[in-house]
């Protein structure tokens, strides 16, 4: 009788853990972590903000077939039938004394899978109206769009800079005027999204010598747009070099840097700059971030026998 009333109690038991296992299954979540990456870098904290994503086609890749960009993209398991994922990054960098944002994302000027910088600043802890400076490596776009929202400044204490070599090409009206019919609404945008900032007198050029802020170095990276520049940012003994857009695909270029894109302004500047940037960078443990490398585009370039590599940071806990 025992074990009879035993048997019952354990079969009740499996029973009832079916029944609670089934009616409290949880709910799946279908939601991602915040946008943003910290780490640092001498005395400065580097913030990496995630804008999103957006599909570059095999297509626009200059100087390599078909055939060879699937086999590099392959290998890193990328799958290029619809568009290559490619990240759009920008970075905050607290200096302790100035908070610089270098690039500001796409907001609404590339659709719906881009726009998120103001959301994961905030998500970062800081918010737009202490941004003081904004470093712009060029104009296009989905770097610049996001100082604006509807016409109003998205960072409204803040100064913007670009070089003037930059400005003088996207916000010239004659340049503007002779564009190709598909890229007069990329100067579109871009007026608009600089006209608030130069209406209150916060939209600023420079030349490649100019100092701007202490610990930041411009360095001119010419031929993906005229005025395209990189910032060095030097705290103690730690370096960090926010190139742009020397890089779009990193299954690519790295392997093969001699192919252009089909939306660099001068192609042959584009590759002698980024040759000479990768064999500058390789020979030293100067960190990189990159515009649109995969998030969050903070790492070092390796180089072998084989070429080029890119090495991406390792997680690991704020510092």
């Amino acid at each position: 009788m025992k074990k009879f009333a035993s048997r019952a109690l354990l079969a009740l038991a499996l029973t009832g853990c079916a029944f609670t296992a089934l009616s409290s299954a949880p709910t799946k979540q279908e939601t991602q972590v915040p946008g943003y990456y910290r780490m640092s870098l001498g005395q400065f904290e580097v913030t990496a903000l995630y804008d999103g994503s957006v599909k570059i086609g095999t297509s626009l890749y200059k100087g390599i077939s078909a055939k060879d960009a699937k086999a590099l993209l392959d290998k890193m398991y990328l799958n290029s039938d619809s568009g290559v994922q490619t990240a759009v990054n920008a970075y905050l960098i607290n200096t302790g004394s100035r908070l610089v944002l270098v690039d500001s994302g796409a907001a609404k000027c590339f659709g719906p899978t881009l726009g998120s910088i103001k959301d994961n600043l905030q998500a970062s802890g800081y918010k737009p109206e202490q941004v003081d400076t904004v470093l712009l490596t060029h104009l296009h776009p989905d770097h610049l769009c996001g100082i604006t929202d509807n016409g109003a400044m998205v960072f409204p204490n803040a100064t913007i800079y670009a070089a003037k070599a930059e400005a003088d090409y996207w916000l010239n009206p004659e340049q503007a005027a002779k564009a190709p019919d598909d890229a007069k609404s990329t100067f579109t945008a871009i007026k608009t999204a600089v006209t608030p900032y130069q209406t209150a007198g916060k939209f600023k050029t420079y030349q490649p010598a100019d100092a701007l802020l202490d610990g930041v170095t411009v360095m001119p990276t010419p031929g993906h747009t005229p005025g395209h520049s990189s910032y060095l940012f030097t705290s103690g003994e730690q370096r960090l070099l926010v190139w742009g857009d020397i890089v779009h695909s990193h299954s690519v270029q790295f392997t093969r840097p001699e192919v252009a894109m089909e939306f660099d302004v001068d192609s042959k500047e584009a590759i002698k700059t980024r040759k000479m940037m990768f064999a500058n960078v390789a020979k030293t443990d100067l960190w990189i971030a990159g515009a649109h490398l995969p998030f969050p585009g903070i790492g070092h370039v390796g180089a072998d026998a084989q070429g080029y590599r890119w090495v991406p940071v390792e997680y690991s806990p704020f510092k």
